[in-house]
């Protein structure tokens, strides 16, 4: 079965993707009402073969409400008039999507603000402080 690759060291089986096509909304005339040309691509996360247990975790959590609760990631391509555009279109998001979720995230290293740095905040807030006393009438 064919593989398609999304980066050196991921790829997915072709046979894993389920394609099922709907009447797309949208201008194209007569064509619109006749051609299913909408694409709807499925694409079981939790139970592929080829994506490893913190690939499948992390491609879960920036797919957002494209996964069903079931681990189903589906994807609705009508951009484009003819079937296998948006066909093409859904599969390149559906590689995308992995392809970002393939990837390590940069560790954030905690920084300390500099001694001036504070500084210059509490100077900023005495400031302000003084400028709004300034601005309240005189006491009587």
């Amino acid at each position: 079965m064919p593989r398609l690759f999304i980066n050196p060291r991921l790829s997915i089986d072709e046979a894993e993707l389920l394609f099922s096509f709907a009447r797309a909304s949208g201008p194209g005339g007569q064509n619109v009402n006749k051609v299913e040309s909408a694409v709807q691509l499925r694409f079981d996360v939790y139970n592929s073969p080829s994506l490893d247990e913190t690939v499948k975790e992390r491609l879960s959590l920036l797919s957002g409400s494209r996964i069903t609760k079931d681990g189903i990631l589906v994807i609705f391509a009508q951009n484009f008039r003819s079937q296998e555009l948006n066909r093409q279109d859904a599969q390149t998001r559906l590689l995308d999507l992995i392809g970002a979720a393939g990837k390590k995230p940069k560790p954030r290293i905690k920084t300390r603000p500099s001694l001036s740095a504070k500084r210059q905040r509490v100077d900023s807030k005495v400031r302000r402080g003084e400028t709004k006393r300034l601005r309240s009438g005189p006491i009587d």
